[in-house]
């Protein structure tokens, strides 16, 4: 029997993979063009903790209305964050325009080279700096994501559970970076680890590294990385108010700039806790006085640190209904799909509208 090669992952035999794979993704440049740094940074930007998939038709609806960093740059936040709505981690939305307005301003349109310059720039942590200064200007740099981060572990047996694994994964990348192919070789780790050295079931059989894999060849690859325990996300409740003038317009308040969901509209709310609000408890919180009913069921939804339910108090004042606050506006429902509205505050609304 001829002994299982012993031989170590190699960016050659990636790149040799990648050549014949590569995923055709909207912002990726094609063998032979530039990269454009606008898309790199826009779609990095967007796929910070949010899948390919789900991406994509923002990110075409962005560059369509925004095709520049200027142009972004000279956009209305209201519009930016209406157009991020439903891709969540909202305070992205608020960063990008924050900086596009600082590449336009400070670098006259033109996005630093370096991972020091552009991680000095708002929204652009180490993950982020180290793709684009990969991808779009060919730096070697390492751009050390979740799908990076499950290759590695694999390919060198790394057993050391995360987060503290992540020193080692790093160190390892930036030693196999290829002098001559960084952008490339950044992609084709992301690639091998969202297409065959996917979470569960990884396709071992057709990896390029699969001769040199020492997860593979010990037997625990499909075990790594090691995780740490998750933790139980805490359930919290809040009450919101629906409240509807005579001609059908709904009161809608704008949360502050900073913290969860900051700048985006929502329905007014009581501020969120560990139990439920009873209405009579709630109503020092409402934004106008009236005879409110409380509507059975609440709307759910997942953050990424808790869980939260909203109960829905429901009135129609007569007549114009109090003068809005600053933070207040108020809009008709067929107006709400071009708002700057999260999900959470999408299925407050639809839960209004159906069990009213």
């Amino acid at each position: 029997m001829v002994p299982e090669s012993t031989s170590s992952p190699c960016a050659a035999s990636l790149l040799a993979w990648y050549d014949r794979h590569r995923r055709d993704l909207p912002w990726r440049a094609r063998p032979g063009e530039v990269a454009d740094p606008y898309r790199v940074w826009l779609s990095e930007i967007m796929l910070q903790q949010t899948q390919v998939q789900a991406v994509i038709p923002y990110f075409l609806r962005f560059l369509d209305r925004w095709p520049t960093v200027e142009a972004l740059a000279a956009a209305d936040l209201d519009a930016v964050l209406a157009a991020w709505a439903g891709l969540g981690y909202y305070a992205r939305a608020r960063r990008l325009h924050t900086c596009a307005r600082a590449v336009v301003a400070d670098f006259g349109g033109s996005f630093p080279d370096d991972e020091a310059g552009l991680r000095a720039l708002p929204g652009i942590g180490a993950y982020t700096a180290g793709a684009i200064a990969a991808i779009a200007f060919d730096r070697p740099a390492a751009a050390v994501d979740g799908n990076v981060e499950r290759v590695m572990a694999r390919a060198y047996a790394i057993e050391t559970p995360l987060p503290a694994a992540k020193t080692a994964i790093r160190e390892r990348t930036l030693a196999m970076i290829p002098p001559d192919r960084p952008g490339d070789f950044a992609q084709a780790l992301m690639d091998l680890g969202a297409t065959v050295c996917t979470p569960r079931n990884p396709a071992c059989g057709i990896c390029p590294w699969r001769d040199g894999c020492a997860g593979r060849r010990a037997g625990i690859a499909a075990d790594l990385p090691v995780a740490a325990p998750r933790k139980l996300r805490p359930q919290k409740h809040g009450l919101v108010f629906w409240v509807e003038r005579g001609d059908g317009a709904v009161l809608l308040r704008r949360r502050p700039d900073e913290g969860l969901l900051g700048g985006m509209l929502e329905l007014p709310s009581t501020p969120w806790r560990e139990s439920p609000w009873a209405l009579k408890e709630a109503l020092p919180h409402a934004p106008a006085t009236g005879g409110y009913r409380l509507l059975p069921g609440v709307a759910r939804h997942g953050f990424t640190h808790f869980l939260i339910d909203l109960a829905v108090a429901s009135v129609r004042l007569d007549g114009p209904g109090p003068a809005p606050g600053p933070d207040d506006q108020w809009h008709r429902p067929e107006a709400f799909p071009g708002l700057a509205l999260p999900t959470l505050t999408r299925r407050a609304i639809r839960h209004a509208q159906t069990a009213g």
